[in-house]
C-alpha cells in the first residue's frame, strides 16, 4: 500500500509520542486525541483535514501505523511541504521529526472512552441514596430489673430482611471496613458508653437513643456508598443471621483481602490520576473544610431551634395546667370581693381552655420532632460524611506518606552501610546480605509509592462524592421551610379556635386592651 511504514523505520520521536497519546488500554489512538494534536501543530485547518484524509481512521481510531504515517505528513506541512502519500514514498532519508513538544507533555491529549474512565464517579445523590435505606429500631434486653445491653434491629430496604446487632457487631463492621477500605471514606462510630461529663448534662435514656441515630447515619452511609453497598462485608452485616456474625465479617475480611491488592486499577493509579493532582486536592480540601465549619454552625442552630419547640411545648402544656388549676378553685368569693366583679364566673370558664392549651402543647411538640428528624439529622448525616472525609485525609498524610517516607529513609541507611562495608571490603556474606536487605527494601518503596498513588487515586474518587452529597443541602432546606409551613400552620389553627372560644365564653372582654 502507498505511504506504508513499519516499527523500525520510524524515528523514536515517533514511538515516544505514540506511547504518550495510546489508549491506555490498546494499541491505537483516538480520532478525538488526533484531531488535538493537529490542532497544536501550528497548521492550517485546510493542511489539518488533507492530512486526516491521508490516514485509516476506522472505527474513530488509528492504528500504530497509520498514527506514525500521520506524524510524518504533519512533519512535512511543518517545513512547508504539500503532505501526501507521494512525498512519504519518495522519502529516502530519515523520516521528519514534527515539532509537537516534549512527549511526556503530550499526556494531556489523551482521552480515554467512557467506559475506561475509572476515575470518574458517575453518581448522583438520587442514585446514592435510592441504594438502601437501612431502619435501625432499638430493642432493649433486660436481664432482671436492670437494663444488661441493648440490640438493634436492622431493616434493609434493598434485602428485604431484619436482622438484630449489638453494638459490638457495628464495632467489628467498622474494624474491618477500614481493612479493606483503608483509602475510603470509612464513617465513624458513636462512642459505646457515656463519658462521666457527659452523665451530668444528659440522661441514659437520651444518650442511647442518640447513639442509635448515629448507628443509623453510620450504616445509611455505609450501605450507599457506591464501592461498599457491592462489598461481601456489607451484604453479610445486612443479612446474615447466624449466631456470630462477628466471625463471619473478619472471615469474610481475610478471604477478600485490602482494596489495594484486589482492585484492578490500583497498580495503574498513577496514570489516571491528573497532572495537577495535589492542587487539586489541596483546593477541594480547603473548600471542603469551609463547608464543614458552617455546617456545622447550620446544625447547632437547627438543634436549638429543635429544643425550642420542646421547651414551647412544655411551657404551652403548664399554663394550660395552671389555668386550669386556676379555674378549679371552687372555693366561695371573699365579701371583700365587689358585687360587680365577674370572676367567679371567668374562674369557672379558665379549666376549659387546658385543653387547647394541651393541643397547642402537642403541636409544639410535633414541630420540635420534626425538626429534629427531618433538618438535625439529615445536618448530621452530612457532617458524619465531611467528618470522615477530614479522618480520610489524615490517613492518607500520617499512614501512607509517613510510611513511604519512613521506608526511604531506611532504603537510605542502607545504601550508606552497603557503601561503608563495600569500601572497608568487609566480608562477602556481609555484604551479600545488606545487598538483599537493599532490594528488599525498593522493593518495599515500591509498593509504597503504588500504594500513595493509589491512595490519591481513592482521595480523588471519595471528593467527588462528598460532592455529589452536596445538594442535600436543598433537601434539609426543604425539610426546614416545610416544618415551620406546617407546625405554624397546625397551630395558628389552634389559636384561632381559641381565639373564637374566648369571645364565647367572655365575650368581647377578650383581648381588650386596658389603659396603662
Amino acid at each position: 500500500m502507498a505511504g506504508e511504514l513499519n516499527e523500525g523505520s520510524v524515528p523514536a520521536y515517533y514511538r515516544d509520542v505514540y506511547e504518550a497519546i495510546r489508549c491506555r488500554t490498546e494499541e491505537k489512538v483516538q480520532v478525538e486525541v488526533f484531531q488535538r494534536l493537529l490542532q497544536m501543530s501550528d497548521i492550517s485547518k485546510l493542511t489539518s483535514n488533507q492530512i486526516a484524509e491521508h490516514v485509516d481512521s476506522t472505527d474513530g481510531f488509528l492504528s500504530k501505523l497509520s498514527f506514525y504515517k500521520a506524524l510524518a505528513l504533519i512533519a512535512f506541512a511543518q517545513q512547508g511541504k504539500q503532505p501526501t502519500l507521494k512525498l512519504l514514498e519518495n522519502c529516502i532519508q530519515e523520516l521528519p521529526k514534527p515539532q509537537l513538544g516534549e512527549p511526556r507533555e503530550l499526556n494531556a491529549l489523551r482521552m480515554q472512552p467512557a467506559q475506561d474512565d475509572v476515575l470518574t464517579i458517575s453518581e448522583t445523590l438520587d442514585k446514592l441514596l435510592d441504594r438502601d435505606t437501612v431502619q435501625v429500631e432499638l430493642i432493649p434486653e433486660k436481664k432482671g430489673l436492670f437494663l444488661k445491653h441493648v440490640e438493634y434491629q436492622l431493616t434493609s430496604q434493598r434485602y428485604k430482611i431484619s436482622v438484630y446487632r449489638r453494638y459490638s457487631d457495628f464495632d467489628i463492621l467498622h474494624e474491618v471496613l477500614l481493612q479493606r477500605f483503608a483509602y475510603r471514606v470509612v464513617p465513624a462510630l458513636p462512642p459505646k458508653r457515656m463519658l462521666k461529663a457527659v452523665l451530668t448534662s444528659i440522661s441514659e435514656r437520651e444518650f442511647i437513643e442518640g447513639r442509635r441515630r448515629a448507628l443509623g447515619r453510620f450504616i445509611n452511609l455505609v450501605a450507599r456508598h457506591p464501592l461498599f453497598s457491592e462489598d461481601e462485608l456489607v451484604k453479610t452485616f445486612l443479612t446474615f443471621s447466624g449466631s456470630d456474625v462477628q466471625t463471619k465479617l473478619r472471615d469474610t475480611c481475610k478471604k477478600l483481602g485490602d482494596e489495594f491488592m484486589t482492585n484492578r486499577t490500583a497498580t495503574l493509579a498513577k496514570e489516571y490520576l491528573p497532572a495537577d493532582m495535589q492542587a487539586q486536592f489541596a483546593t477541594s480540601r480547603e473548600m471542603i473544610r469551609n463547608i464543614h465549619s458552617s455546617f456545622q454552625k447550620l446544625r447547632d442552630r437547627a438543634e436549638k431551634m429543635a429544643e425550642r419547640s420542646k421547651e414551647n411545648a412544655t411551657d404551652l402544656l403548664m399554663f394550660g395546667r395552671e389555668l386550669s388549676t386556676l379555674g378549679s378553685d371552687a372555693s366561695p368569693l371573699p365579701s371583700l370581693a365587689s358585687s360587680l366583679s365577674t370572676w367567679g364566673t371567668l374562674r369557672q370558664s379558665l379549666k376549659s381552655l387546658s385543653v387547647e392549651f394541651a393541643v397547642l402543647s402537642d403541636k409544639a411538640s410535633q414541630q420540635g420532632r420534626r425538626e429534629e428528624d427531618d433538618v438535625v439529622e439529615k445536618l448530621n448525616l452530612f457532617l458524619d460524611l465531611l467528618q470522615s472525609y477530614s479522618d480520610l485525609c489524615e490517613r492518607h498524610e500520617r499512614g501512607v506518606l509517613h510510611e513511604h517516607q519512613k521506608a526511604l529513609h531506611k532504603y537510605s541507611i542502607l545504601k550508606r552501610q552497603m557503601m561503608s562495608a563495600t569500601v572497608q571490603s568487609k566480608e562477602q556474606v556481609s555484604v551479600e546480605q545488606l545487598e538483599s536487605r537493599i532490594v528488599q527494601q525498593e522493593s518495599a518503596i515500591q509498593t509504597m509509592e503504588l500504594r500513595n498513588y493509589f491512595s490519591l487515586f481513592c482521595l480523588h474518587q471519595e471528593t467527588q462524592l462528598l460532592f455529589t452529597y452536596l445538594p442535600i443541602t436543598s433537601h434539609i432546606l426543604g425539610a426546614f421551610v416545610n416544618s415551620q409551613v406546617q407546625g405554624h400552620r397546625e397551630m395558628g389553627e389552634v389559636w384561632n379556635e381559641l381565639q373564637l372560644k374566648l369571645g364565647c365564653l367572655f365575650g368581647g372582654k377578650n383581648g381588650l386592651k386596658l389603659p396603662i
